[in-house]
């Protein structure tokens, strides 16, 4: 087994004390980590993960994936089937013809590596019902190649379709053949595909953070490690991983963060303490800090945060780097298993939490039970609520509030709500739908103060829960989003005496779009 040493982190120079002030700082300023690994002197000293994420949890890596399509165009390089000053039209004819751009003809695969291709941005996303990989060579340019660096997430993309119709396998299998396998990457571990069949070298795969973390260490070795089977393997070119991890282009233009802006090597970013960095959206970061031996993975959902990535960076360099010594720390051995027994205290007790109230709010407390106006509404005839029966369901819930909407643009037509303060409260939103002939009915399940999962209706993704009540009148319910579709869908309820206001915001690159904007409604007589 490709397994790591585990140490206690003041074996490594590490003070848990650092790494528990470093979860803590995170937890209160709300971001919401999935996981977190840390490795110093190759040893891996915290693997903490967030229920409901666990150890064995494929998670989407976004544009980490760009940096596995690097990996395997490396390969083919060592396999003399291509070169970096090839043009990458030399290998799809079928999307060439006479009209094509010159500009489009001169991109080089190097170019794309670097990320300095014609293109300002991602061509398919402009139509994304259209061949992915046919729209970089068929969208007009705006720029000459080779010269300035645009984040173009369509050049992965086509550098995975290459990856695949040279070799006849999907990317990541031709990986795990030549590479991953010898460090026992996961088997359940796939990467999604476009709708034409193409693995999404640009933001597709879905792996475990220990995954990506093996591949980071591979990088940080050079391509030479001691593989599963015990032997010591070249697995990559390290003249490759030295040039890919390297400052080669300047992004200080479009990068809108410090974090972004320090430069980029070949589908690898540079980070701001010298090193480099395994990037993907909303928290997908795999660290490498040369200088103190660190490596660090990171699996989190900063979508929506503004500036969310940086305040993860800024964890790391403002908390734990400053604490780091170059020797094992000089505590006896009591001293340091207590430290140590006290992460593990914190590590074990954060989860993915329930929104909170902001604390600059302080006028309005925790409410330890449900607001007494939402009592009001649902019984208006004002009886007794805890003796109430009638008013509750077999699970104890408190009674249904139902409304109907207004006609609205997303197509919902009723809304219900189930809603017990220490159980589990349903949000049952009614659509019509054009694709079906019978509506289709979405039940969102949600703790108050606590989290509840389920499976979203529609789209089969799992999903937590968790709702606060931020005034007697207006309740905040945030779903996490678990899977291929990471993110969050958030609702902001407005009650009043006999109408409803809900306002939807679905943080989410490609789905769920029915769940963005307004809609309101009167509540229906018993």
């Amino acid at each position: 087994m490709f397994t790591f040493k585990k140490a206690l982190p003041e074996e490594v120079g590490i003070p848990s004390s650092s790494i528990k002030e470093l979860l803590l700082f995170l937890d209160k300023k709300d971001i919401p980590m999935h996981s977190m690994l840390i490795m110093r002197q190759d040893k891996l000293v915290l693997e903490k993960y967030y229920a409901p994420y666990a150890q064995d949890t494929l998670h989407r890596m976004f544009s980490i994936s760009k940096s596995f399509t690097a990996l395997a165009i490396f390969l083919l390089l060592e396999e003399k089937k291509i070169t970096l000053d090839d043009s990458i039209t030399d290998y799809f004819p079928e999307y060439v013809n006479a009209d094509t751009h010159p500009w489009i003809k001169a991109t080089t695969i190097k170019n794309m590596l670097m990320m300095r291709t014609c293109h300002a941005a991602a061509t398919y996303k402009a139509d994304m019902t259209s061949d992915w990989t046919k729209s970089f060579f068929t969208t007009l340019p705006t720029h000459k190649p080779g010269t300035v660096f645009h984040y173009d997430t369509s050049a992965a993309h086509v550098l995975c379709a290459l990856v695949e119709k040279l070799t006849g396998k999907p990317m990541l299998d031709y990986l795990k053949e030549k590479i991953l396998n010898y460090m026992d990457f996961s088997k359940e571990s796939y990467m999604i595909k476009d709708p034409f069949g193409v693995s999404i070298g640009g933001s597709g795969l879905m792996a475990t953070p220990m995954d990506v973390l093996k591949v980071l260490f591979l990088l940080d070795k050079k391509g030479t490690i001691t593989c599963n089977d015990g032997i010591v393997r070249t697995l990559l070119n390290p003249e490759l991983i030295e040039k890919a991890t390297s400052n080669l282009s300047d992004t200080i233009m479009t990068g809108p963060l410090p974090s972004e802006a320090s430069g980029y090597g070949m589908q690898i970013w540079q980070n701001e303490m010298g090193g480099y960095v395994l990037y993907g959206m909303g928290g997908q970061l795999a660290i490498s800090l040369p200088e103190k031996e660190l490596l660090i993975m990171t699996t989190a959902d900063t979508q929506g945060i503004a500036g969310g990535n940086q305040v993860i960076y800024d964890a790391i360099y403002n908390i734990l780097l400053p604490s780091i010594k170059n020797a094992p720390l000089n505590t006896i051995m009591d001293e340091k298993k207590s430290a140590y027994d006290s992460l593990v205290e914190v590590a074990n007790f954060l989860e993915i939490a329930p929104p909170r109230m902001p604390k600059s709010r302080l006028v309005n407390p925790i409410l330890e039970d449900l607001p007494e106006f939402i009592k009001g509404v649902a019984n208006p005839k004002g009886a007794n609520i805890d003796s109430a029966d009638s008013l509750r369901d077999n699970s104890g819930n408190f009674s249904v509030l139902k409304y109907d909407l207004d006609e609205n643009a997303q197509g919902f037509s009723s809304l219900q709500l189930n809603l017990s303060h220490n159980g589990v409260s349903t949000l049952r939103l009614i659509r019509n739908d054009e694709k079906s002939t019978s509506p289709l009915q979405y039940d969102i399940n949600f703790g108050i103060q606590n989290m509840q999962e389920g499976i979203f209706p529609k789209y089969g993704t799992h999903y937590t829960a968790g709702a606060i009540w931020l005034r007697e009148n207006t309740l905040y319910i945030r779903v996490h989003l678990i899977g291929e579709c990471v993110g969050s869908v958030r609702f902001e309820l407005f009650f009043e005496e006999k109408e409803i206001t809900v306002f939807m915001r679905k943080i989410e690159e490609t789905y769920f779009k029915e769940f963005d904007g307004h809609l309101h409604g009167y509540l229906q007589c018993n």
